[in-house]
């Protein structure tokens, strides 16, 4: 594993948000999710493609707080432009299991 510096890691902006709206993506190549994110004043709502079909579905996924990197530049994810990149970790068999807060704070909140 190769070790960074603080400057590296203040590179990176990881925000809460709210998923507000999330919906099947079929013409995914893997199962997976277009999801909605308000991240409050200043950044606002961001969207992105997430492989988060295991464990979730649009309707528990929507009022649920997630960590999210979301100074990525946009990517195409097929036909949906990705804003921003949603953290979880893997269970056992892969699945992702997406990082809230484990209280509700406010939308745009910075990790630190």
């Amino acid at each position: 594993m190769n070790e960074i510096s603080y400057d590296d890691f203040a590179k990176v902006d990881i925000r809460v948000g709210t998923v507000i709206r999330a919906e099947p993506y079929p013409e995914a190549r893997h199962p997976a999710y277009k999801i909605w994110v308000d991240f409050g004043p200043g950044i606002g709502e961001k969207k992105t493609s997430a492989q988060v079909t295991k464990h979730y579905t649009p309707e528990n996924l929507v009022g649920r707080q997630v960590a999210a990197v979301v100074n990525f530049p946009p990517r195409q994810i097929g036909k949906f432009m990705s804003e921003v990149l949603v953290l979880g970790f893997p269970d056992a068999d892969g699945g992702v299991v997406l990082i809230g807060p484990e209280q509700a704070v406010a939308n745009g909140g910075k990790l630190h």
